[in-house]
């Protein structure tokens, strides 16, 4: 009876490693639904000790994300995995579910590791989320990627609450977002590869690679990615027959003035990873080519991260390590990056030259791209970034415990705080917020706040017990400074998460306050002189009652002292 069992065993474990994906048995032009990639990975969980398949937190849908785990030695722990050297790489499949291109290519490349067609070796771990955005892949339909090729359907690019998940890595405005924190800081990766399709001019190349900016990624890290790294994904590609070129951001179709490489601010899954020294990568495949190809170009691309990752273990690892130590050492980290075109290199792109026809539509003139006429040209790609908008680090940070939810972010993000034990004066830093400005339409459900101005004060402030403490001499301080200071791009206060305090809550009835204003320049004749100057250098404002108690009552002690104090403080060294 053992003995048939495991006959029968055997039969199913061949079985699963020979079966076929949707993708295949379509010829191509199909695409695995969500509850078909998950039983999938189930059912290889079941056959292989070397597939681990776990749950880890839940999203928008309602459905838990799936985390998916290969290691040749059948080993499943991460912080193992580091101590063992090995090159943890996380795969993050269908953020955009309408650009299915890695949910394909990514169950057959498990299958055909477990199958021993293709090699896992011993210094690499893998991890793949199946599908992350599962609300929208749920959502399918034939129609919204207009400009695709196929496949025949798919899902849709906006999530459960319809927001854009690779907008959405620091504000974290979905149950996703957490859960992918949990995710990344547990694995701790070495490479993050987030696949993607591309949209915009047509060329000739089915391939195109984001990488993370290599000036983020500090000059050790940074170079050696640049110049060892990116050159070898690039040749062993083209060995496989795909021609890579950098991710095509034209903004125009006039090729003489080059490209410029993306820029990935914290918002985006790559410029998220760059905070805590992980390389990433973006592959984003030409929408127009057929969907069988581009998944066989996602399928060779990420064998090609393993086969890199393994050659270059030893120094990509002590390339992270020093990276890493480079930017806890560093005193002041650039909250903005500008463009340096005195940096470039040449790269061959393959393209077709635009042209115009009659239009059926509209019966005017359209571009098109005429593939009759396919040229091959040198062209310059801009890859320099200069740091700006410098902030010096501070020893730590102090943020009330009543900001829960930016505290619970820091949390999920692996930021090591502790609370203050009592009642405390605390010499402090601190910062008014003096101008900014917010978008007049949503952006992905925030009216986002830009070109922000602070006044800057040194004073001594009382925190109460539960308040917390942040020091600096932590990995994850480049995250904390980027998110905590008011004027970074992608910080909590630019995505409004401390809007609370840009509202006066009190204020004052003019009939009342015209006694109590009188009181109070009478009291204070350092502020009388001042509003007697303000009204000499500005006649309109001394014809101006309402603006003269407002003035006043701004300058006293009636003046709430929340409005426009932003409630992270500052302790210097």
């Amino acid at each position: 009876m053992k003995q048939l069992s495991f006959f029968l065993l055997m039969i199913m474990t061949v079985n699963s490693f020979a079966q076929l994906t949707r993708f295949e048995e379509s010829n191509g032009k199909q695409t695995a639904t969500y509850f078909e990639a998950i039983e999938w990975y189930k059912v290889l969980d079941k056959s292989s000790s070397n597939v681990f398949v776990k749950e880890m937190g839940q999203t928008d849908a309602g459905y838990p994300l799936h985390l998916v785990m290969l290691s040749s030695d059948a080993a499943f722990n991460p912080q193992q995995w580091h101590q063992q050297n090995k090159v943890v790489i996380l795969i993050n499949n269908g953020i955009h579910p309408g650009e299915p291109d890695g949910i394909d290519a990514s169950m057959m490349l498990v299958r055909d590791i477990i199958n021993k067609k293709v090699t896992l070796p011993s210094n690499i771990a893998l991890a793949f989320i199946p599908v992350y955005n599962i609300g929208g892949c749920l959502n399918r339909n034939a129609y919204t990627r207009a400009n695709q090729n196929g496949p025949a359907e798919y899902g849709f690019r906006g999530n459960s609450q319809n927001l854009d998940l690779n907008r959405d890595f620091t504000k974290s405005d979905s149950k996703e977002a957490r859960s992918f924190a949990a995710i990344f800081h547990y694995l701790s990766p070495d490479i993050l590869i987030d696949n993607h399709v591309s949209d915009g001019a047509d060329y000739q190349h089915t391939m195109t690679l984001i990488t993370t900016q290599y000036n983020k990624l500090g000059s050790t890290l940074g170079k050696w990615v640049k110049e060892i790294f990116e050159p070898k994904l690039y040749s062993n590609m083209a060995g496989k027959g795909w021609e890579m070129i950098p991710y095509v951001d034209f903004g125009a179709t006039d090729f003489s003035k080059g490209m410029t490489m993306f820029m990935d601010p914290p918002r985006y899954s790559s410029g998220y990873a760059a905070l805590f020294n992980t390389i990433s990568f973006m592959p984003e495949t030409h929408m127009l080519k057929p969907y069988k190809e581009r998944v066989r170009s996602t399928y060779d691309l990420m064998k090609t991260f393993i086969e890199e990752g393994s050659r270059n273990a030893d120094e990509l690892k002590a390339y992270r390590t020093a990276s890493i130590l480079e930017w806890v050492a560093t005193n002041e980290y650039p909250l903005k990056w500008k463009a340096d075109k005195t940096i470039f290199t040449e790269i061959v792109f393959k393209g077709f030259e635009a042209d115009s026809a009659k239009s059926e539509a509209t019966g005017l003139s359209k571009l098109f791209y005429n593939h009759n006429k396919p040229f091959t040209k040198d062209i310059k790609f801009f890859h320099g970034f200069a740091g700006d908008a410098f902030i010096k680090k501070p020893k730590a940070y102090i943020i009330p415990a009543g900001w829960w939810s930016v505290i619970d972010l820091l949390k999920i993000n692996n930021v090591q705080m502790q609370q203050i034990k009592n009642d405390t004066m605390i010499h402090i830093t601190s910062y008014l917020i003096s101008d900014y400005k917010s978008f007049a339409t949503p952006y992905e459900k925030h009216h986002k706040n830009y070109a922000v101005k602070t006044a800057t004060s040194q004073k001594t402030n009382k925190f109460l017990k539960g308040d917390y403490i942040i020091y600096l001499d932590q990995p994850a301080n480049r995250y904390i400074v980027e998110m905590l200071e008011p004027t970074g791009d992608d910080s909590y206060f630019a995505w409004n998460f401390f809007d609370g305090i840009l509202q006066q809550k009190e204020g004052y009835s003019d009939y009342r306050w015209e006694d109590l204003a009188a009181e109070v320049l009478q009291k204070d004749p350092e502020l009388r002189e001042k509003l007697v100057t303000k009204k000499a250098n500005d006649p309109k404002f001394a014809t101006n009652s309402t603006a003269i108690l407002d003035y006043i009552y701004k300058n006293s002690p009636y003046y709430e002292k929340a409005h426009n104090q932003y409630p992270v403080y500052r302790i210097e060294y």
